[in-house]
């Protein structure tokens, strides 16, 4: 049982695009009283998804309490980021009774486990659970599919998905609308058979779940580190030298469905895992968010511009896969 005197985290983590911040913004809506506080982390230089928490900020979880990390997975950078962090939540005014921590859809979670196992942290947090989302129709469809067996390795995405499974305490499957009954069983299997232990895996739309389920698991993560296998166990760090982002900037846009259709061509030809960002379109006061997985784009109006009017995308990609002069081109800059 934990420590009631410590404040409980919650880790969520998942590939890009799996659905983590959507499940963010439900459980703030939803915080059953409790004051939260987030820490979310992207891979990329231009951050998008703290913009969309903040713009979610109440009284339960006021914007100072939500904290954005960009450039980088915090996976890498647990001395020099990511506990500072947790050290200023830990001393705003009012203490959060319950700390959110949306990880990169590249990042490792079991080196932030081992870092909640460090003494100055040790006594003051637990870790309630680690919350593993997968996409239900990516997993049927095979997407994080291992390299062939004579590789000598296994796939990129393959490896930091497994060590995603390997790390949770619960795994929701998200999107299930697209991935009907037979991708949901098929992708039920894939994560049993690849799981260290047996896992509850439920199914998530639109983010939406009763917070009892997630919060509250009271899993104590940190005094069961040995269970959750890496494939990067035993070495002294890891790079994300295997996948890349970049940043690019449009003018407006005058047709949104001309722009979704050149992303979905270009995630087709160039393998693009992920392309988010905030787009100006000819006529419209509203920003355009634009949020891509694979070659499956959604766009929405979400509030009018603050500043420039300035159309930028982030697009992360395996690295031999990322050729920016192509998706210069494709999206006519």
């Amino acid at each position: 049982m934990a420590d009631l005197a410590k404040t409980p985290v919650t880790i969520v983590t998942g590939f890009l695009g799996a659905g983590k911040t959507t499940l963010i913004r439900h459980l703030m809506a939803h915080a059953g009283g409790r004051r939260l506080a987030v820490l979310v982390n992207e891979f990329g230089t231009l951050g998008v998804d703290g913009d969309l928490l903040k713009a979610c900020a109440d009284e339960n979880c006021p914007a100072e309490n939500i904290v954005e990390l960009a450039n980088g997975c915090i996976c890498c950078t647990v001395a020099d980021d990511f506990l500072p962090t947790v050290e200023r939540l830990l001393a705003l005014p009012r203490r959060p009774d319950h700390i959110l921590i949306e990880t990169s859809g590249l990042a490792l979670p079991k080196p932030l486990l081992k870092a909640f196992d460090w003494p100055d942290i040790r006594s003051r947090v637990t870790i309630d659970g680690v919350i593993a989302l997968a996409d239900a129709e990516a997993l049927a469809q095979g997407r994080f599919a291992d390299a062939p067996a004579d590789s000598g390795h296994e796939a990129p995405l393959s490896e930091v998905f497994g060590d995603q499974i390997a790390c949770a305490d619960l795994v929701l499957l998200s999107k299930p609308d697209l991935a009907g009954e037979g991708g949901i069983a098929a992708a039920r299997a894939l994560i049993a058979a690849g799981a260290p232990r047996e896992l509850p895996v439920l199914t998530l739309a639109d983010g939406v779940i009763d917070p009892r389920v997630v919060l509250g698991l009271d899993a104590a993560a940190e005094d069961d580190i040995a269970a959750r296998p890496s494939h990067h166990d035993g070495e002294e760090g890891h790079e994300h030298d295997d996948f890349a982002s970049t940043v690019i900037e449009l003018g407006e846009v005058a047709d949104p469905a001309v722009l979704a259709d050149a992303i979905a061509g270009l995630a087709r030809e160039q393998g693009i895992l992920r392309v988010k960002g905030h787009v100006a379109v000819a006529g419209k006061p509203m920003r355009l968010l634009v949020q891509a997985v694979g070659a499956r784009v959604r766009m929405q109006f979400d509030r009018p511009w603050n500043g420039p009017r300035l159309s930028r995308l982030v697009v992360i990609a395996e690295r031999g896969d990322l050729d920016e002069a192509a998706l210069r081109r494709g999206l006519g800059v």
